[in-house]
């Protein structure tokens, strides 16, 4: 993977508007990051959620990037994004992690459907 790069993650992005599209969003402090606080354990999962949005938009965060995109009746954002990578030109990966390299936030969006 590489580090962002604002302007070409946006060109990507607006590559999928108004398409029908798949999403893989996981946010974890779990097996990946035990070395964080045990008593707060929060962590999102969701998998080939078919989606459309209108707009997408990267911005800088306080922590890496966060990417919003605008659905029909609301928005899905992911925050503390510092990587991505594009796979068989219709598949982007983009991830956050943190200073040691572990992984924090996971977004994909991809035109058929992740493989489980």
């Amino acid at each position: 993977m590489k580090s962002i790069e604002i302007e070409q993650v946006q060109n990507v992005l607006e590559g999928f508007i108004n398409k029908e599209v798949y999403i893989h969003l996981e946010t974890t402090n779990g097996a990946y990051t035990g070395h964080f606080n045990k008593a707060l354990n929060a962590g999102v999962y969701i998998r080939n959620a078919q989606v459309s949005f209108s707009q997408a938009k990267i911005v800088p965060a306080e922590i890496g990037y966060r990417i919003g995109l605008k659905m029909n009746l609301g928005w899905i954002y992911a925050e503390g994004l510092t990587d991505w990578e594009m796979f068989e030109d219709t598949k982007l990966l983009m991830a956050g992690h943190d200073e040691d390299g572990r992984l924090m936030v996971a977004l994909e969006i991809s035109e058929t459907p992740f493989s489980f």
